[in-house]
């Protein structure tokens, strides 16, 4: 089964999109902190003269590259976890994102046995649409959140940085982990409830361990959170709810929220990992055209390519313009979001664009290929 894109949020980013969206800066690491047995934080530090770059708004997120010893290039996105600088202040003197180690993923490898403070990372400028304004939030704005293992990363920058900015704002959180020795940001989850005790709701549920007080361990599957939330809170009246962490544990909450009545416009969603035998089947390649031409503006510059048989708009583009955004490859992360202009293409998946995105002419070019002979996009839209 197909799953419908996320709706577009609510509530729109506090800053625009930098003019180089696709920029990378080295930036030094100020501190590598051990938060589980297999997930550790990265502090990054921003000199003054790049804050205004890695201006963020809550949820967004950040790419880092590598260049490895055998000359290969690996990239991986990772969201800001620190709360969002203030709309009328300086950008960042520090980001820190959390990283959790992947069996066989070779940047968390990495970064778990290898980064230490002092050394320069490749940083892209911050993206991602899965944020909250709070200035745009309305008066007495409650929302809440679902989120799963690492999912945690990116809501703790919005629930932060709502609660601080919004005296009169509530928040919800409900997160599910394994244990409580794989729960990643323990500490900072508690500071929020003791600083914030009347606004800032906290629901854990570990799905592999009891806990001594609280909900019985289990996955929060989809008949559970339909039977849970409504105990929790008036599910249909909240300004807004926000899905991250695994694509079963998204899809779940997606579904249990729709059967009880929320709108699908209020629900704002982040798949964080996708499992091959869950995620709906690529489209049938022989809809794509065998040959064709892309032409591709990035950055105020255009040119146009030859698409070879068998690959998406990302990978000609790349072939000519190294700079052309991107970071998951696959269908995920938003990063190589583009308008398209003229001609149509077939994308593989997407887990990353909203409904109204797509309606409106956005692509993933990571999963797009040419179904006319002629297709132009636009990075810079």
């Amino acid at each position: 089964m197909a799953v419908p894109p996320p709706a577009t949020p609510s509530v729109a980013p506090a800053n625009p999109r930098p003019a180089r969206h696709g920029a990378f800066h080295p930036l030094t690491v100020a501190a590598v902190e051990p938060l589980t047995d297999d997930a550790v934080a990265l502090t990054l530090a921003v000199p003054p003269e790049l804050r205004a770059e890695y201006r963020h708004a809550p949820g967004q997120h950040l790419t880092l590259r590598r260049r490895t010893p055998g000359g290969s290039e690996v990239r991986r996105t990772y969201s800001i976890c620190s709360p969002a600088p203030a709309a009328d202040g300086p950008g960042p003197a520090l980001l820190r994102v959390g990283v959790r180690l992947v069996e066989g993923g070779e940047f968390s490898t990495f970064a778990h046995k290898e980064i230490a403070a002092g050394d320069v990372l490749d940083v892209m400028v911050p993206a991602g649409r899965f944020v909250l304004d709070p200035a745009s939030a309305p008066a007495g704005a409650h929302y809440a959140a679902v989120v799963g293992g690492s999912g945690i990363t990116p809501l703790l920058s919005i629930a932060a940085t709502l609660l601080a900015a919004r005296p009169d704002a509530r928040f919800c959180l409900v997160r599910s982990d394994r244990t409580a020795a794989s729960t990643m940001f323990l500490e900072e989850v508690a500071d929020l409830k003791d600083r914030y005790p009347d606004r800032f709701q906290l629901v854990t549920v570990l799905s592999r361990e009891e806990q001594e007080a609280g909900l019985p361990s289990g996955r929060l599957d989809e008949e559970r959170l339909t039977s849970l939330l409504p105990a929790l809170l008036p599910v249909r009246e909240l300004t807004g709810w926000f899905l991250c962490g695994p694509y079963g544990l998204v899809l779940a909450a997606e579904r249990a929220l729709g059967a009880l009545g929320v709108a699908r416009t209020r629900i704002h969603e982040e798949i964080f990992h996708v499992e091959d035998t869950a995620a709906p089947a690529p489209a049938p390649s022989s809809t794509a055209a065998a040959h064709g031409r892309v032409t591709a503006r990035l950055d105020g510059r255009s040119g146009t390519w030859p698409v070879r048989e068998g690959e998406s708009l990302l990978e000609a583009v790349l072939r000519n313009r190294a700079d052309a955004p991107y970071a998951c490859k696959g269908g995920v992360c938003g990063t190589c979001r583009a308008f398209l202009v003229t001609g149509e293409v077939r994308m593989d998946r997407n887990f990353a664009l909203e409904a109204e995105e797509t309606e409106a002419g956005f692509v993933l070019a990571c999963q797009s290929h040419p179904v006319t002979e002629d297709v132009e996009i636009d990075f810079d839209r």
